[in-house]
């Protein structure tokens, strides 16, 4: 297992705060998995209280065998991301992490200004699977085996998903890279 983000960023990753941030915060997730939803609201406490010194960056890693809907759920929200509408896509699915068919990808995808007929073509074809396929090879080269891991400043989150514990994770990353 490493202990490293084997992957670093690119222009292809979706990113949220600022490129200047002290801290990354690397999430390979599944719009499924229960463990992923409670980081997602840990993220939005997270990156309130330490206002702009945070950067989180996502890649999916869809477990299909566990969690069904979890491949069309990162497709579509790689169909958003095409449109610039990534992060919208990305937190209506958290926010409904149970209603996750395909008839309701669709509707979220009306929803943050797609063309529900487009949306579902691009399921039916799976036009966005390499995209997500490539998100989910670079979690697998760098050790992660299931969603919900974490990286921080390229080093793997290994302590308790709660928000205490992450900030103060966090606030170490931000003061041992402002030394360097």
């Amino acid at each position: 297992m490493h202990a490293h983000l084997v992957s670093k960023l690119t222009p292809d990753d979706h990113l949220r705060g600022g490129v200047d941030a002290a801290i990354t915060l690397v999430m390979y997730g599944d719009y499924e998995s229960s463990w992923c939803g409670l980081l997602h609201s840990l993220e939005k406490i997270v990156r309130r209280a330490l206002k702009g010194s945070v950067r989180v960056a996502y890649r999916h890693f869809p477990c299909g065998n566990v969690h069904p809907h979890a491949q069309h759920a990162a497709e579509i929200a790689e169909a958003a991301g095409y449109y610039g509408r990534f992060w919208a896509m990305h937190d209506l699915l958290f926010e409904h992490q149970r209603a996750l068919e395909d008839h309701d990808l669709i509707e979220y995808a009306s929803a943050v200004g797609l063309d529900p007929g487009w949306a579902k073509a691009v399921l039916r074809v799976h036009a966005f699977a390499e995209r997500v396929r490539q998100d989910f090879l670079s979690g697998v080269q760098s050790g992660v085996t299931e969603p919900a891991t974490l990286f921080i400043n390229d080093f793997r989150y290994e302590d308790a998903p709660n928000a205490p514990s992450l900030i103060v994770a966090l606030q170490n990353a931000r003061y041992i890279a402002r030394r360097r």
